[in-house]
């Protein structure tokens, strides 16, 4: 873990003027491998007396050592903000893909007849026809969701299926984590976030596509983070925007409970009608949302 948490808890931040029984705490997870060292955990206050929101803590490259695992430290952070806690946001999912948990006799998906399976096939051939994928959907490593961002936004956005290569051993990680917790958790996909988020604040396409890149991504982070500060929507310390303008992972954290406090406040996208019940949804930031919703 890095440096950062001795010196927050030296720190003891508050909000000015605010009474520490009033606040409500949202905490966002950028998770790396469990073996690595890029996980982060983003915690953000909100006063709703003032109508204040500030990020309260970032808490950088998490790692297992000799004794403790990282999947440890993050559990006890997360424990540590439980007062007031509302939420935690994942940018990873921690289920499994329906097909995998499903008990009955399997016919293969060409013969399912469950709920998401069906919408997969309906979805496939109504709106990718005319692309004429090359490739079957599998559903035991894809769920609606990720069919549903690629088609039914203004931009195109591809989630990693969540039993894809990619994604498979965070799921993992998500899910072991998850589970300890006495918390309502939720899932967000950062890119999607900083679109909608981007777009209300006239941040550059460009920038908004280029958060994660090697080169330039991290102007990119920085005009986002200065634009959201300009508008007085969040308040953020110095050294938390340069940490975020530094680590993408940091950024993607704060995004995430960020989200989740959009959640709150009932400015994320509604799961639509026709989507099916038990499947996974995302939270975003709902199409309509200005910049007077989250002030």
């Amino acid at each position: 873990m890095s440096k950062r948490k001795s010196a927050d808890k030296k720190s003891n931040r508050t909000a000015p003027g605010s009474a520490e029984s009033k606040v409500l705490r949202f905490v966002g997870v950028s998770l790396g491998g469990g073996k690595s060292d890029k996980a982060c955990v983003a915690v953000l206050e909100y006063y709703p007396e003032n109508k204040k929101l500030f990020l309260s803590r970032l808490f950088e490259k998490i790692k297992s050592d000799e004794k403790v695992s990282g999947d440890m430290k993050i559990h006890e952070i997360i424990e540590q903000n439980v007062p007031g806690l509302q939420y935690v946001a994942f940018d990873t999912p921690w289920k499994m893909p329906g097909c995998l948990t499903c008990k009955k006799k399997c016919p293969g998906f060409e013969g399912c007849e469950e709920t998401h399976v069906q919408w997969m096939w309906k979805h496939q051939n109504e709106k990718l026809k005319k692309k004429r994928p090359k490739k079957l959907f599998t559903p035991y490593t894809q769920r609606c969701i990720e069919f549903y961002l690629q088609t039914e936004m203004d931009e195109t956005f591809h989630l990693h299926h969540a039993m894809g290569s990619n994604s498979a051993p965070l799921l993992a990680r998500a899910s072991f984590i998850q589970r300890r917790l006495n918390a309502e958790c939720v899932e967000v996909f950062p890119k999607l976030t900083l679109w909608r988020l981007g777009n209300v604040l006239n941040v550059m396409k460009s920038h908004l596509r280029s958060h994660k890149a090697a080169f330039g991504g991290d102007e990119s982070r920085a005009q986002f983070l200065q634009s959201l500060n300009e508008h007085n929507i969040a308040f953020l310390y110095n050294q938390d925007m340069k940490q975020m303008v530094e680590n993408s992972h940091a950024f993607e954290a704060f995004l995430c409970g960020f989200t989740a406090y959009l959640k709150h406040r009932g400015l994320t996208e509604k799961r639509p009608k026709n989507f099916p019940s038990n499947e996974d949804w995302i939270e975003f930031p709902a199409g309509d949302i200005k910049l007077k919703d989250m002030a």
